[in-house]
Order: C-alpha cells, then sequence, then structure tokens
C-alpha cells in the first residue's frame, strides 16, 4: 500500500516508560554497559591497526567485527537511555525506519562476519601449509564485503516493505526503540505479507549463517581427532573464544525467537521480560566480545598490555 496524506509522521517510543523506580537502575546499567561497549571495541580496533605483531587474518575480521558491534549498539542504546531518561522519545518515521535497518542489517552482517572467522579458523587448522596463500589481503577484503553485503540482501526486503506501509494511530510503539515487530503492530491494514518476508529473511541470515559454521566446526572437529594431543590443544584455544561467542549470539538470537512467538507474547509483556531479552540481545554479544577474546587470546592480551603503557605517559601528561 502506498503512505496516505493523514498517516501519522513519528513514533513515540515509550516502552521503557512504564518501569517505574527501575528506570534509573536499568539506565546506570546501560551506560556503563555501553561504556564498556564503546571502549572495549575500540581498544581492539585500536591495537589490530597499530601493533605490527597483529597481522594475521583473524585480527583483521576481529576488528570489522568490533567496529559492527560498535555502530550496532550505538544505533538503539542511545535511543534506551534517552527514553529512560525522558520516559518517552519521539522519532520521525524516516528516523524509526533507518535505525531499524541499521539494527537488523548490523545483526545479519555481524553473524556474517562471525561466518567468515569460523571459515578462517577452518583454513587454519585443516589447512594450515595454506593458509597464507588462500587468506591473502584481498580474499580477507572480499569476504568481509561479502559479509556486508549478505547483512544488506537479508535486511532490504522486510525494511523497504515496511517503510512502504501507511500507519494508524495510536503512534506508540510499546519497545525500547523501533523494534520491526512492535512497529508493524501499527500498520493500518494486513500485515500477513509484511511478517511472512521478516521472517523467511530472519531465517535466510539465520540458517545460512548457522550452517556455514557448524559445517566449518565439524570439519575442524574431524581435523582434529587426527592429531597428536599438544596440536590439539592449541587448536582449541585456536577456537576457543570464537566458539564462546557465536554460542552466545546464537543463543541469545533463539530467547528473542521465544519471546515473540505469539503464544508467549502476552506472556513476555506483562513480566516485561521482552524487552528485557531484546537488551540483552542487543547489548550482550557487544559487551562481551572485548573480554572473551581479550581473556581467550594471549597476544591480543599482550597487545593491549602494551598498548596501555604507551598510553599511561601521555595520561599522566
Amino acid at each position: 500500500s502506498t503512505r496516505r496524506p493523514d498517516a501519522i509522521t513519528f513514533f513515540i517510543i515509550e516502552g521503557l516508560a512504564d518501569l517505574g523506580k527501575e528506570k534509573m537502575v536499568l539506565f546506570v546499567i546501560l551506560l556503563l554497559g555501553y561504556m564498556i561497549i564503546l571502549g572495549g571495541n575500540s581498544m581492539i580496533i585500536f591495537v589490530a591497526l597499530t601493533d605490527s605483531k597483529l597481522k594475521s587474518p583473524m585480527y583483521f575480521f576481529l576488528y570489522n567485527l568490533s567496529f559492527v558491534d560498535i555502530i550496532y549498539t550505538t544505533s538503539t542504546i542511545p535511543t534506551m537511555l534517552s527514553g529512560l531518561l525522558a520516559g518517552m522519545k519521539t522519532i520521525s518515521v524516516l528516523g524509526c525506519f533507518l535505525q531499524m535497518h541499521v539494527f537488523i542489517q548490523l545483526a545479519v552482517t555481524g553473524r556474517a562476519i562471525l561466518t567468515v572467522m569460523a571459515y578462517d579458523r577452518y583454513v587454519a587448522i585443516c589447512n594450515p601449509l595454506r593458509y597464507t596463500s588462500i587468506m591473502t589481503k584481498s580474499a580477507r577484503v572480499l569476504l568481509v564485503a561479502g559479509a556486508w553485503s549478505f547483512g544488506t540482501l537479508c535486511t532490504l526486503p522486510a525494511t523497504s516493505v515496511a517503510f512502504q506501509r501507511s500507519y494508524c494511530g495510536p503512534n506508540l510503539v510499546k519497545h525500547g526503540w523501533c523494534d520491526p515487530s512492535s512497529v508493524r503492530r501499527l500498520v493500518c491494514g494486513d500485515v500477513t505479507v509484511d511478517n511472512i518476508i521478516s521472517l523467511s529473511c530472519a531465517m535466510v541470515a539465520l540458517l545460512v549463517t548457522g550452517v556455514f559454521i557448524l559445517t566449518s566446526y565439524i570439519l575442524i572437529g574431524v581435523s582434529i581427532l587426527r592429531m597428536g594431543v599438544v596440536q590439539r590443544l592449541k587448536a582449541f584455544r585456536t577456537c576457543a573464544a570464537h566458539l564462546t561467542v557465536v554460542s552466545i549470539s546464537y543463543s541469545s538470537a533463539s530467547c528473542v525467537y521465544i519471546s515473540y512467538r505469539p503464544s508467549l507474547y502476552y506472556v513476555f509483556t506483562s513480566f516485561k521480560v521482552r524487552i528485557i531479552v531484546s537488551v540483552l540481545y542487543a547489548a550482550l554479544t557487544p559487551f562481551l566480545n572485548p573480554m572473551i577474546y581479550s581473556l581467550k587470546n594471549k597476544e591480543l592480551r599482550e597487545s593491549i598490555g602494551r598498548t596501555l603503557m604507551r598510553l599511561r605517559p601521555a595520561v599522566v601528561l
């Protein structure tokens, strides 16, 4: 359908307005979490770009993932922080759909980069002699560009259809930001097609990336079984951080999917769990990524230590 002349031109984000005394607690937690996300991921980008010892393909993919995490959280968390302080926040229709598109695209792009990182681990463990010839600089750039393109292709159909709809009052979005399913409830008319397109795009994004990651780790597992004990431990250490991040990312996505099930929607809404689950989905993986990679990766940990030591005199001065 086309946009009607009398259709609403802005939305009111009011999902966080009814939290009462919990608002300030959530505000402080979210603000601290956002600062850690910005600081931790910025540090990874900085050391990966400036430390000559971190020039392997893995760190190239890691700082791209950190960049995605920063933009991904910045698309929603400032809106939530503003909403927690003001109670309600208005946003234009265009701004709402821009936020929606960026959030979904970067969520898919992040998983696509995790898929690329799984392939990188597969090549490093299963084809170590050919690793440098396969993971050339141009190959790395193409893989990251492919991840961004995949995110765009999986996002455009759903957001394009949603933007063409007319929206009726009340223009109240029952969420912390312009969540697609919450905005879709305000459409003037039937949204069956919208739901099918949105679900199809989400399934393609999750299944394609999930199958590729699973296949990579099955092949890695088969290869590890043929190795000696020392080589096995080294291979496990190589994959530990990435496997942990993948597990957290897909587990949080599963929780969000369950919270959107029609049979459970009112239960989740009444206990405010649905919004909390969505907030965790938006912030948990970007929050934990720097910690997990720093704890599991000795090279990265040492590089961050050297960088902090170099910056310390400047801070003192």
